[in-house]
C-alpha cells in the first residue's frame, strides 16, 4: 500500500544560522517590523482560543492590530487547555538542582526521541523562563513555598524540579490568565469575539490565507470573514481515537480544512498516551478522565506478582507480592518514567494478565497508583495539599477514596505531538497561514514531556507568534486584504454550504456517533500503544470501507439553519476518518520505533528501536484529492549540538 505521488512541496524550515544559543535572538533582530500607527490597518483572524489562541489574540491587539478571534465554544474560558492539570515546565532552577535553558532542552529533545526540530525546541527552553514572569504579573495563583517563594515539583523524564503548578488546576489558572488578558482587549474594542463559530474552511487568495468561511452554532448561518493573515490555534486531534482525555468538542476540523487547501500535515502517526488515566468501565463510555503525572511524584505504581492475587483488594496483598514495575525497570526514573515509556510498561503487565480492576473486553486493564507511602512519609494532611482536588475528582468518579486504597489508572490518548507543518517562524507551506500550540508539529518530536502543552501554548501565543507575524505582515501592503465578496470567498463559500447539504441529504439509518464510535476502535486497536504493518494495512482498508458507509448510510438529524449537534459532529466525524487513514498511513511508512509511535517489529527487549538513518525527518502529507491517499514528503531533521543517541531512562 504507497502514498500517492504530488508535485514537490516547499519545506523550508528557515532554521536561522549560528550557534544554537544565539539563533531566536539573533532572528528576533532581522525580523521586519510594522509601524505602530500602521498597525490598525492590518487585520488578524485567530482560530482558537486556548492558551495558545488567547495569548495570540490579545498579543496582537496590544500590539495595535485589527483581531477577530473565532471559538466553537460558548466562551474562550472553556478551551480545553482548561483541563491540563499538573503543571508547566520552565527553567529558572529556582530549586538550585542543576537546572538550566540547555537541560531542559536536552530534556524535551530527547523526551521526543530525537525527533523533535533542534532548533524550535531550543527556543521553547529559553522563552520558558519568560512565561512565568508574564503569569505572576497577570495574577496566576501558582503554589508556593512556606516563605512565599514558587514552588516546583518533577515530572516525567527530568532529573530536576521544573514544573510550576496550581494544584491540580494549573491549566484552568493559566488560562484565566490569559482569558482576562484578552477580555481586556475585547472591552477595549481592539479584539472582536466570536463564540459559538466552528471554522470550516480556508480561504486563499493568490495563493495566501486570507480569510475563514465559519458557520454560526446557533444560528447556522454561513459566513466568510476576510484578513491580511490567519494563525489557527485549534489543538490536536485526539478524538481520531473516539475515547481520550480530551472533551467531547476537540475535533481536527479546522487543520484538517487547511490541509485539504494544502497546508501540509507533518507526523500524524505521533500520538501521545497517558500513562495515568481512570481506566474504561463499559461500552457506552463517551470520554476518558486524565489523572495528573504530577500524582506520580509520590504515588508509586504497582500490580500484583502473581496472577493470582488480581483479585483480591489491594490491602490484602503483601508488600514482598507486588511488583513496582517502573521502579525495577527504570531505577534512575522510576515512577516517573517518560509518558510513553510508562505506558507500554503497564499494557505489558496488562498483556501478562496482571492488570487489575473490572473485566474489559477479556482482560482487566488498570494498574494501582499507590499513595500510603507517601501519606506514612508525609501525612495525610500534606498529601492532600498537594493533590487534594484531585483526589477528590478520582473519588466523585469511581467512589473510592484513594487515601484508603490504591488508585486504579490505566494509559489513554491525552495528546498529539502531529500537526500541520510550520516552519520556524510557526508559518505553514501556506503563506499567511500561521499555526500555535499542540495544532503545529514543531516541538515535542514523538513524545512529549509532561507539562510542556501549557509551555508551547503560552511561548507560541506571547512570545514567538507576535514577532514572526509582524515579520510577515510588514512585507503585506497594507489595506490590501480582498473583500469577503471576491470570487475566491464565494467559491469556498459554496463548498461549505454544498457539504453541509451532502451530510443533510443522506438521510441513512446510522447515527455520526456510531461511525465516531467505530473509527475509534479500529484506530485504537492497530494504530494506538502498539502497531504493527498487517494491522494498518487493514486498519487503512477498514478505514476507507467505514468512510464510504459513512457517505452512504449516516442520518444527522435537524437542519441546516439552526442549532444542530449532530450536524456539527457529523463534520467532524467526517473529516476524522479521512485524517485517521492519513494517520495509519503514516505510521505504516515509518518503519521504525520512537516515542509514541511503536511498531512491535521494531523494537530491542521491548524498547523502541529508532531508524536514524532512514528516518531521522518529520513526514509531511499532502492532500491529493477526494478519496485519494495522501503523498509524503520530507524535511530532514538537523542536529547541529545534539548527539543522536539510543534513549535510556534505566
Amino acid at each position: 500500500m504507497k502514498e500517492a505521488s504530488a508535485p514537490p512541496m516547499n519545506l523550508d524550515s528557515k532554521i536561522p544560522a549560528g550557534p544554537l544559543a544565539d539563533k531566536w535572538n539573533n532572528h528576533k533582530a532581522k525580523l521586519r517590523l510594522v509601524n505602530p500607527a500602521n498597525r490598525r490597518k492590518y487585520h488578524v483572524i485567530v482560530v482558537g482560543s486556548g492558551l495558545a489562541g488567547s495569548a495570540a489574540a490579545a498579543s496582537f491587539a496590544e500590539m495595535g492590530y485589527e483581531v477577530s478571534c473565532f471559538c466553537y465554544q460558548d466562551s474562550p474560558r472553556r478551551a480545553h487547555s482548561i483541563a491540563a492539570q499538573g503543571g508547566i515546565n520552565a527553567a529558572k532552577n529556582y530549586q538550585n538542582d542543576g537546572d538550566s535553558v540547555r537541560r531542559l532542552f536536552q530534556d524535551t529533545i530527547k523526551g521526543g526521541d530525537y525527533r523533535a526540530r533542534e532548533a524550535n525546541v531550543y527556543r521553547l527552553a529559553q522563552v520558558s523562563t519568560n512565561i512565568i514572569d508574564q503569569c505572576v504579573a497577570q495574577g496566576v495563583p501558582f503554589a508556593r513555598e512556606y516563605g512565599g517563594l514558587l514552588a516546583n515539583r518533577s515530572f516525567g523524564g527530568a532529573q530536576v524540579s521544573r514544573t510550576f503548578y496550581a494544584r491540580g488546576q494549573t491549566g484552568q489558572q493559566l488560562l484565566i490568565g490569559a482569558y482576562s488578558a484578552l477580555s481586556r482587549q475585547i472591552g477595549l474594542g481592539a479584539v472582536k469575539m466570536y463564540t459559538r463559530h466552528e471554522m470550516l474552511d480556508l480561504v486563499l487568495v493568490e495563493g495566501k490565507a486570507k480569510g475563514i468561511v465559519t458557520r454560526d452554532l446557533v444560528t447556522g448561518a454561513i459566513e466568510s470573514w476576510s484578513s491580511d493573515v490567519v494563525v489557527v490555534c485549534t489543538g490536536g486531534y485526539g478524538n481520531v481515537f473516539y475515547l481520550s482525555t480530551n472533551a467531547q468538542g476537540c475535533n481536527v476540523t479546522a487543520t484538517f480544512r487547511a490541509h485539504r487547501r494544502g497546508a501540509g500535515f507533518a507526523n500524524p502517526c505521533y500520538t501521545q498516551i497517558h500513562p495515568t488515566c481512570i481506566p474504561v468501565h463499559g461500552e457506552d463510555q463517551s470520554k476518558l478522565t486524565l489523572m495528573s503525572e504530577s500524582l506520580r511524584n509520590d504515588g508509586r505504581v504497582w500490580v500484583p506478582k502473581n496472577k493470582a492475587d488480581c483479585t483480591k483488594p489491594a490491602s490484602e496483598i503483601p508488600e514482598d507480592a507486588r511488583d513496582y514495575f517502573l521502579e525495577r525497570k527504570y531505577p534512575s526514573y522510576g515512577n516517573l518514567a517518560p509518558r510513553d515509556i510508562a505506558s507500554r510498561a503497564a499494557k505489558e503487565v496488562c498483556d501478562e494478565g496482571r492488570g487489575v480492576g473490572q473485566v474489559v473486553d477479556g482482560k482487566r486493564l488498570g494498574v494501582y497508583l499507590d499513595f500510603s507511602a507517601a501519606i506514612n512519609r508525609l501525612g495525610e494532611s500534606e498529601v492532600r495539599a498537594r493533590y487534594g482536588n484531585l483526589f477528590d475528582m478520582y473519588q466523585n468518579i469511581t467512589g473510592e477514596n484513594a487515601y484508603k486504597q490504591p488508585m486504579r489508572i490505566f494509559p489513554a490518548v491525552h495528546y498529539t505531538m502531529g500537526g500541520l507543518w510550520v516552519d520556524y517562524n510557526l508559518q505553514s507551506n501556506i503563506p499567511g497561514l500561521f499555526v500555535g500550540g499542540e495544532a503545529n508539529f514543531s516541538d515535542h518530536g514523538a513524545n512529549r514531556l509532561g507539562a510542556s502543552a501549557l509551555m508551547q501554548g503560552l511561548a507560541d501565543g506571547y512570545f514567538v507568534l507576535p514577532y514572526t507575524v509582524t515579520d510577515y505582515l510588514a512585507g503585506e501592503k497594507s489595506g490590501s486584504r480582498p473583500s469577503n465578496d471576491a470570487p475566491e470567498f464565494k467559491a469556498v463559500v459554496k463548498d461549505v454550504n454544498d457539504r453541509v447539504a451532502k451530510l443533510l441529504s443522506i438521510n441513512g439509518t446510522k447515527s455520526p456517533r456510531y461511525y465516531h464510535k467505530a473509527l475509534g476502535k479500529i484506530t485504537w486497536e492497530q494504530c494506538g500503544m502498539a502497531r504493527d504493518k498487517a494491522g494498518l494495512e487493514g486498519a487503512i482498508r477498514d478505514l476507507q470501507a467505514l468512510r464510504k458507509d459513512f457517505w452512504e448510510n449516516v442520518k444527522v438529524v435537524g437542519s441546516g439553519d439552526a442549532l444542530a449537534p449532530e450536524l456539527e459532529r457529523a463534520g467532524r466525524v467526517a473529516d476524522f476518518l479521512d485524517f485517521g487513514i492519513m494517520m495509519c498511513l503514516d505510521a505504516l511508512t515509518r518503519e521504525e520505533s520512537c516515542g509514541g509511535h511503536f511498531r512491535t517489529e521494531f523494537q530491542d527487549a521491548g524498547e523502541a528501536k529508532r531508524d536514524d538513518a532512514h528516518y531521522a525527518h518529520a513526514a509531511v502529507w499532502q492532500w491529493t484529492g477526494e478519496g485519494q491517499l495522501p503523498a509524503r514528503h520530507v524535511e530532514p531533521l538537523v542536529y547541529e549540538e545534539t548527539q543522536l543517541s539510543t534513549r535510556s531512562y534505566k
